[in-house]
């Protein structure tokens, strides 16, 4: 029996065997308003909502915000509930208290194909296994920003919640009125009878906190006032006029400055040190030697009264660098390895559906080619930063961080102090990407503090420091290979791939208690290849795990980032080998697939597919599902000064309820921007132990000047919201790709497509 199944199985067994342990509904994770901040004046009706006196709604804010608007799209969720108008939303940020954690977010890593529960009849092992990993996630209250999960998550809990505290609100008018509950209504914060009496919920909050809710209903798709509609960000303004605070913005009385340098060799360590120079240099306070924290280089740093005498001070330190006793890895070397795995080694089977190997031998014939995808950085244009205040057995922290409650656990273990000890700030994100899952920055930065009690210490790391330590997208590779019958249709679909895991790597770093000698199947792996919406009768889904000694994580969009460019691009050379349109191959192998379909095809009526371009011009196209949306993307492209130019990206996405079509529309704009960087420049090589690149010259981003043109098409749907900040990445490089193939007559099947 294969582990996964053996896994699996005894997971939803156990499921079954917890007659106890009963399902929980949503409404226990909306929690007593002891969980929210007390405020001079307001009341908190339940742990997500709490009432001012001026009758604004304050939303306890579990999910940072990078760019993809959650700080907007959540409030909205609360205020159509309350019938308040946006403008009267506030947000604070959320304690640790499990009701707080991502739910969402770690059901989605189960690796199961859309199929398997679509053939289970009842409370089978799929959703048995869902059942019991969301009871798990309820009870360990994992508070994370990733996934594309915020509002998925959110979606019925703060409803609820929201919902939950109306109720109270139109409870305590009943008594206070004595009259039916029936007969009251809401409209922007106030309560009122049709008899003329009416009460802001201002007014109410302090006897609608004592006031049970009753029947608690959510409001009825048709009387929505917010959710569906434009709306604008809450955080705009600040963002424009300078007062929005970003970890690099923190500023705390008598606050120092520390810059550091981590060992050029992955895996390397410092040796013998000379800091004296720098000690003498103006305004240097002290030097930190750090050790290997969280998946972090062992390195140095200074603390000085500026962060640019701090950097001076810093590079002035005189170190003599240790090589790793397990060699120096190299991307030339790994790039080999990873082939030869996909030739040789064991894969964990994902997905199959009939006998692709037997299809293969009696098949007319078959079409192989392979593809590879390089480490990629993140690159967020706010740098690693945290500030640490240490004082006696207390830990403050003002972090740019997508893991608060990891944060805090990695302080209170480098501090040596009690959990409850640590006090966690996150302050707005300047990028995320994936990177800031991780706490690396964060536990360097209290241990320089350690050695300044009292003082707040803001550690800033260099664009240099940050692009040759990252936790990078790991390097894969592909062999793909597709099967005709003897009429010439395609039959089977063969897809081995090889590359290191994130997950176990990720929960090592961050959360080693959780950490174990079994590793589950990663899913981010082989996401987009597993679980690909093509009708092959015959599919074989595998991945070969490595261990490559570089450091990995999730970057945006994890696996599909990369499987999208294999999976779509080969998709492309099925066509061309079959002498067929792109959009209509695709279409004839979407036919148990409506939403696929209904997304392609709207992405390529709004392009304009078949039409004529200017001379010098291609289209090309791609179709990727991710975290439970749909997104098909049409590129126009030429060829300018020998390189690509990327002229129109046309999206059509299916992300089930479109809570604010402006963000979405945000979100699919720079999605492209940061997928057209990463297919056109990104790769990060490694060559003897150290990262060849550095700052932007060598790791270059896009320029406004070769931005395209973006236009989004939202499919209507009244599915539950899915993700958005991620599935706009994986198909840009493979419509890239296949306009580029269409254009030129060559087919790239690495990454990046300049390369």
């Amino acid at each position: 029996m294969k582990r996964r199944t053996w896994l699996l199985g005894t997971t939803a067994g156990a499921g079954a065997l917890l007659v106890g342990w009963a399902l929980t509904p949503q409404r226990s994770r909306i929690g007593l308003g002891q969980l929210m901040l007390p405020g001079e004046g307001d009341m908190a009706l339940n742990g997500w909502i709490k009432v001012l006196p001026d009758g604004s709604v304050v939303l306890a804010m579990p999910r940072s915000e990078m760019g993809q608007g959650v700080h907007t799209a959540l409030p909205m969720l609360a205020a159509e509930e309350l019938d308040v108008p946006l403008s009267a939303m506030r947000i604070e940020q959320a304690g640790a208290d499990a009701i707080y954690g991502n739910v969402a977010m770690l059901v989605a890593s189960l690796p199961f194909h859309p199929d398997e529960e679509e053939r289970e009849d009842g409370f089978g092992r799929v959703k048995a296994s869902r059942w019991l990993v969301g009871k798990v996630a309820r009870e360990l209250g994992i508070n994370a920003t990733g996934g594309s999960s915020s509002v998925a998550d959110a979606w019925e809990v703060v409803r609820m919640a929201a919902a939950t505290a109306r109720a109270s609100l139109i409870g305590a008018a009943s008594l206070q009125w004595k009259l039916p509950v029936e007969d009251l209504s809401v409209a922007n914060g106030v309560v009122t009878h049709p008899s003329g009496l009416s009460a802001p919920y201002g007014e109410l909050a302090r006897h609608a906190a004592a006031t049970p809710p009753g029947e608690v209903r959510l409001k009825e798709r048709k009387d929505w006032k917010l959710i569906g509609r434009p709306a604008p960000r809450l955080d705009l303004a600040a963002k424009v006029n300078g007062t929005a605070r970003f970890g690099i913005d923190v500023r705390l009385p008598g606050m120092l400055h520390a810059a550091l340098r981590l060992s050029p060799v992955l895996g390397g360590a410092p040796g013998r040190i000379d800091a004296s120079a720098a000690l003498a240099m103006p305004g240097a306070r002290r030097f930190v030697q750090l050790p290997a924290f969280a998946g972090s280089a062992a390195g140095i740093a200074i603390v000085a009264d500026s962060h640019w005498q701090a950097q001076q001070a810093v590079k002035a330190v005189e170190v003599e660098w240790s090589a790793p006793t397990q060699g120096r890895v190299d991307t030339r070397t790994i790039a080999k390895e990873l082939e030869q795995a996909v030739k040789t080694g064991d894969g964990h089977v994902f997905h199959a559906r009939g006998d692709a190997e037997e299809a293969r031998r009696t098949g007319t014939r078959t079409l192989e080619a392979w593809y590879s995808a390089p480490y990629l950085a993140h690159a967020t244009l706010e740098p690693m930063n945290a500030t640490v205040r240490v004082v006696g057995d207390r830990v403050e922290i003002w972090a740019p961080t997508q893991v608060p409650q990891m944060c805090r656990g990695v302080a209170a273990r480098v501090a040596g102090v009690p959990l409850a000890n640590v006090d966690m700030h996150v302050t707005l994100l300047g990028g995320g990407f994936g990177r800031r899952l991780e706490v690396d920055y964060v536990a360097q930065a209290v241990r320089i503090a350690m050695d300044m009690p009292g003082v707040p210490v803001q550690l800033l790391w260099s664009r240099e420091e940050d692009t040759a330590h990252d936790f990078y997208r790991p390097m894969h590779v592909a062999r793909m290979r597709a099967t005709l019958d003897k009429a010439g249709e395609p039959v089977a679909l063969q897809i081995k791939s090889a590359g290191d895991a994130i997950t176990p790597r990720w929960t090592e770093r961050g959360m080693p208690a959780l950490a174990g000698p079994v590793e589950l199947p990663d899913k981010t792996a082989s996401e987009g290849l597993f679980d690909q919406p093509y009708g092959f009768a015959h599919q074989k889904m595998e991945h070969v795990f490595t261990r490559s000694g570089v450091p990995v994580g999730f970057w945006r969009s994890v696996g599909h980032s990369h499987n999208a460019f294999f999976a779509e691009c080969f998709v492309d050379e099925l066509a061309a080998e079959l002498q067929r349109d792109p959009v209509e191959l695709r279409r004839g192998l979407l036919k148990k697939a409506p939403r696929h379909l209904a997304v392609l095809n709207l992405a390529a009526a709004r392009a304009g597919w078949g039409g004529k371009l200017p001379a010098g011009r291609a289209r090309g196209v791609a179709l990727h599902e991710s975290f439970g949306s749909i997104v098909a993307q049409v590129a126009e492209v030429s060829i300018e000064g020998g390189q690509p130019r990327v002229h129109r990206v046309v999206c059509a996405i299916d992300c089930g309820t479109a809570i604010n079509p402006n963000i979405i529309a945000q979100q699919m704009e720079g999605a492209v921007v940061l997928a057209l960087t990463a297919a056109l420049y990104g790769r990060v090589d490694v060559h003897d132990g150290v990262v060849q690149q550095g700052n932007f010259p060598s790791y270059p981003m896009l320029g406004l000047a070769a931005t395209p043109q973006v236009e989004t098409w939202i499919v209507a749907s009244e599915r539950p919201p899915a993700g958005v900040g991620e599935p706009g990445v994986p198909p840009l490089a493979p419509a890239v790709a296949n306009a580029l193939f269409a254009l030129t007559g060559r087919r790239n099947r690495s990454l990046p497509l300049t390369a």
